[in-house]
């Protein structure tokens, strides 16, 4: 299921839904875009969370928009390692539902 030659079908979705995919491309560059946080930084968060949601497209895309931004393969471990810890997390606390009062 997983090609990156399906990423060349978005032109076709602009086209099928274009005042939508045109609103998300907008949103997408201003959330990616230098701000308060900068742009290696914001691309290292989203490293972490698509490596959170498996998405393997996003892995690639912020993997390599990351490294564009200066990021090194400790900074991109370290991401990877918070995302793997905040899973562990969320399985640990959520454990606390499957206790006995």
């Amino acid at each position: 299921m997983y090609d990156i030659k399906n990423l060349t079908k978005l032109k076709k979705m602009d086209g099928l839904a274009p005042d939508v995919m045109k609103a998300f491309w907008a949103f997408d560059k201003a959330a990616t875009a230098k701000g308060a946080i900068p742009v290696k930084y914001k691309e290292l968060i989203a490293v972490a969370v698509a490596l959170s949601t498996q998405c393997p497209y996003c892995i690639r895309i912020h993997n390599d928009n990351a490294r564009k931004a200066g990021a090194t393969d400790a900074e991109i471990v370290e991401a990877a390692m918070v995302a793997a810890s905040l899973r562990a997390g969320a399985s640990v606390t959520h454990a606390t539902h499957a206790l006995s009062d």
